[in-house]
């Protein structure tokens, strides 16, 4: 059971074996229904009373706007979640240690790589004195990102220009502001819409020679310069496993938030020759995936 931006619903059983060799629940078959509110943030509050109203067994809920939207929408339902920021004070536990209610999960610490980022966009720049920030309005987890960025900036002697987009079109006309400002750099804050306009941002990128940084390794993938943050794949399988764990009668208020400690650096080299970028020998060792 899953609360993430999307419209559209699919429903899915899997066999008692299939669980059982994923190590999540014995005896019964499970369905799995998705709600999507496709980047539209303001309908995650009537997808998540959706699944109150069915009284499912556990909402599982990624990013942190469908995390925050199960949790209030619910104290009863078992919620499992996969977010960005600190659990704390999003309001979704009372602590790491002891969630204390019916959310536990995963903090994959996404909204709190900002200022790695920009150190990263440093090392590669040296002098780059103006870097722009992209940022969602509509997340909540905007003003905590600006203010660790602009903290970092202001150590570094960086101006940063901080530049909002919630859909596709505002997407271009940040660029065109980033375009005008003559910024050195970009750094594209965590957030899901992001991700599904990845190619987009590369591109985009691309056509104005803006070297950026952004969480997601499929960004460098497509053709982004560089990215940094969680291994995906390892945090999904810890929502697997406590979802599966609760379907087996544990509760959320005993499971300690797991914290991700597994990052990933990933530089695309066609894409750093291809903005004339002299990268330091230093920087490319340290990256644990070089796309050729």
């Amino acid at each position: 059971m899953r609360v993430r931006p999307g419209r559209s619903c699919r429903r899915r059983r899997y066999s008692a074996e299939a669980w059982r060799k994923a190590g999540y629940v014995e005896g019964r078959n499970v369905a799995i229904e998705y709600r999507r509110a496709e980047g539209q943030y303001d309908q995650l509050p009537a997808l998540a009373a959706e699944f109150v109203r069915r009284q499912v067994a556990v909402i599982v809920a990624f990013p942190i706007p469908a995390a925050v939207a199960a949790k209030a929408a619910t104290t009863a339902i078992p919620i499992v979640f996969n977010v960005a920021g600190d659990p704390v004070k999003l309001g979704l536990v009372g602590s790491l240690a002891r969630p204390g209610g019916n959310a536990t999960g995963v903090n994959s610490f996404l909204a709190e790589l900002g200022a790695k980022h920009l150190g990263l966009l440093r090392e590669l720049l040296p002098t780059a004195t103006r870097v722009g920030l992209l940022v969602n309005p509509t997340n909540e987890n905007v003003e905590g990102v600006t203010k660790d960025v602009a903290a970092a900036a202001d150590a570094l002697g960086v101006q940063i220009d901080v530049v909002r987009a919630s859909d596709s079109r505002e997407i271009e006309a940040a660029f065109a502001t980033l375009v005008r400002n003559k910024v050195n750099a970009l750094l594209i804050g965590s957030d899901v819409f992001f991700s599904s306009r990845r190619v987009q941002l590369a591109t985009l990128t691309a056509r104005h020679a803006i070297p950026a940084i952004m969480n997601e390794r499929e960004f460098a993938e497509v053709g982004g310069l560089m990215s940094y943050g969680t291994n995906r794949t390892e945090a999904f399988r810890q929502l697997g496993v406590y979802t599966g764990r609760i379907l087996k009668g544990a509760e959320p208020a005993d499971l300690p938030v797991v914290q991700s400690t597994k990052f990933e650096f990933v530089i695309n080299l066609p894409t750093v020759r291809a903005l004339g970028i002299d990268i330091p020998p230093t920087l490319l060792a340290r990256a644990d995936e070089v796309i050729e």
